[in-house]
């Protein structure tokens, strides 16, 4: 691919030296390599592909590192990475020892703040912001916000908390939709202030006309953009961004590169706090990704030229298996109800909103209010299903804790995503939840293949179960070798049962498939072993525990954040019980996670068959030499 002007950038001031001929060419290679580059690498596309004239404008008005940007949710900052002389690293996009797909202060000076969950932008903004005015040091805060994150709470909080902070702009990415379709009151302010194009094409077209005009031509222009405000306040009357104390301008056609610079650089010698409204295409330039954005809002190695079909299921997955299982709940009770939190396609959800649309709920990027909402469902006798993605349930901890577990309502969380994640990197790995939740008592399953899923989705639902319960899955299919054990209905089962083993190997989720690799290993080389998956991984029942302790040895491997995990945990009630055996935790150290496949991350971890293999070896050597 010929890009020579992309090649040539090496950092933010060689963008500056371009002339307006060439800024427009840029940003057209940019689009040209991002498409062909992240649909074999796989990554976030529809988002950049709608924010590279918005990047390139930034970085010709600002002068970063000294100016601060911050990416909200930051799978938008491809372009940037590009402009900070990263180009060669996207060829390993989201790979183990390649650069990352969201902002890492640890990769580049130019990356403000690590940025993988959204709705924080502001508030961090704001903090670098008195930062900047507490030290003295001059320079822009900018947080770039895409209409997505106004459907959660943070970005009001912020707002409420601008103060005079003359080094603050907030830019409004509005491409009007988020991962899932933005609802609710926000967006449709949102599309008011876009609704009436009168004033968006007078301005264009007499800033053209006008500056043809020779020696009245751009006085008069000046002129205009002066009484911008006025013009503006006749057909919007005022903005909810103004009342909370910003300078508001906009909307603004977010694909003219030129007048996003110009306006930039014009708005900067005011004070601050500044609102610009930018109005953009997500998947700009690609018709695929135009026509079908949330499709392509992350892709893995799509074809170029065809165009998916957002409302079909994709290739059979834990997510589509739960959606359909929980329609087939719903027909035969009519309380049971469905919440996303922006995430209706990622959850499996879209099957549930069309069936049952009344029952459906989509709160937008709020997981705090979902969970709170579901309570509140609950409180009234209905039985709310609140499908999270791992990563996100963390930020709704306190609800967790203080509106469903104190007063035990039924609420179902249907946790996906669980356990390890590829490519996203620390900030979407889903290996929290079973520590916090068993902390707090809820009762937690983990099926390893879609049959558990199917029959404890429904079983948790039913009469027999009351107050909150917790079922989580893995990203993607089903492992071969796992779907072949279907399911027995059993807590937990007995995979591998050899009457001679002196050691026990134990886990759930898709971890059991390793562990069950290291079990077979281990037979083969005259070592019998037994292995055990468990289904409900929290509460231990007596018979599990009465079932594991007879062995001498005893190995947990989990995707789960070590401290106060399942395995510690269980050791720590095997000992009550008076176990006095070796016990061999595997689990996730935070410390070492990264974007790679999940593979890779196994073996950084030890949670691989190679070294579940040689812990129990090792421990049973040292049993014998005792």
């Amino acid at each position: 691919m010929d890009t020579p002007l992309l090649d040539a950038i090496t950092g933010p001031e060689d963008v500056k030296q371009l002339s307006e001929t060439q800024v427009v060419q840029l940003c057209e290679e940019i689009r040209c390599f991002l498409v062909d580059s992240v649909l074999r690498t796989g990554g976030h596309l529809a988002s950049n592909l709608g924010t590279i004239e918005l990047t390139v404008a930034l970085h010709r008005a600002l002068n970063s590192p000294q100016d601060k940007i911050v990416f909200d949710v930051g799978h938008q900052c491809y372009t940037h990475k590009l402009l900070t002389g990263r180009k060669a690293g996207f060829a390993h996009l989201r790979q183990l020892d390649g650069i990352s797909g969201f902002p890492n202060p640890r990769e580049s000076v130019h990356d403000s703040f690590i940025a993988g969950h959204g709705n924080t932008a502001l508030s961090l903004a704001i903090g670098m912001a008195w930062a900047k005015k507490l030290k003295g040091e001059p320079g822009w805060v900018v947080a770039v916000i895409g209409d997505g994150a106004f459907t959660g709470g943070m970005v009001y909080e912020g707002m409420n908390n601008i103060a005079s902070l003359n080094n603050l702009m907030v830019i409004l990415n509005d491409n009007k939709m988020s991962i899932s379709k933005n609802v609710g009151a926000m967006a449709r302010y949102l599309t008011h202030l876009r609704a009436n194009p009168k004033y968006f094409r007078m301005n264009r077209h007499l800033s053209d006309t006008l500056s043809e005009i020779p020696v009245v031509g751009p006085p008069l222009r000046a002129f205009l953009r002066r009484t911008k405000t006025i013009i503006r306040r006749s057909m919007y009357d005022s903005t909810m961004f103004e009342d909370m104390g910003f300078q508001y301008l906009g909307p603004l056609d977010g694909h003219n590169v030129r007048e996003l610079e110009q306006t930039m650089r014009n708005i900067m010698v005011r004070s601050g706090p500044l609102f610009l409204h930018v109005v953009t295409t997500k998947g700009k330039g690609y018709q695929p990704a135009e026509e079908n954005p949330g499709e392509y809002h992350g892709v893995s190695g799509a074809k170029p030229g065809v165009i998916p079909d957002p409302e079909v299921a994709a290739p059979a997955s834990f997510s589509t298996i739960f959606g359909k299982a929980l329609c087939e709940a719903a027909a035969a009770n009519s309380k049971i109800c469905a919440i996303t939190a922006a995430m209706k396609y990622g959850t499996g959800l879209q099957f549930f909103g069309h069936a049952y649309p009344n029952r459906f709920f989509d709160v937008g990027m709020a997981e705090q209010h979902e969970i709170t909402f579901a309570a509140g469902l609950a409180s009234q006798g209905m039985i709310p299903v609140a499908a999270i993605y791992s990563t996100f349930l963390q930020r709704a901890y306190d609800q967790i804790i203080h509106d469903v577990e104190l007063l035990k309502v039924k609420v179902l969380f249907a946790i996906d995503r669980a356990g390890l994640v590829p490519a996203d990197g620390e900030t979407h790995q889903g290996v929290y939840d079973p520590a916090f939740l068993s902390q707090i008592g809820i009762p937690t399953y983990s099926p390893s293949n879609y049959a558990e899923l199917r029959y404890w989705l429904i079983k948790l639902l039913g009469q027999d179960f009351t107050g909150p319960q917790a079922i989580r899955y893995p990203r993607g299919g089903e492992a071969d070798v796992l779907a072949q054990y279907g399911c027995t209905g059993r807590e937990y089962d007995f995979l591998i049962n050899s009457p001679e083993a002196r050691a026990v190997l134990v886990s759930y989720g898709s971890e059991v498939e390793d562990v069950l690799a290291a079990g077979s290993h281990l037979e083969a080389r005259g070592i019998p072993c037994s292995v055990c998956k468990l289904v409900k991984i929290f509460p231990f029942t007596d018979d599990f525990l009465h079932d594991i302790e007879r062995f001498g040895v005893i190995l947990f491997a989990e995707e789960c954040v070590q401290r106060g995990s399942i395995g510690e945990q269980l050791v720590s009630c095997l000992a009550e019980r008076g176990w006095h055996g070796t016990f061999i935790h595997r689990a996730v150290d935070n410390n070492k996670l990264t974007h790679a496949t999940v593979p890779q991350m196994k073996k950084i971890l030890g949670l691989d068959e190679e070294h579940l293999v040689q812990d129990v070896e090792k421990a049973l050597t040292e049993k014998k030499e005792q």
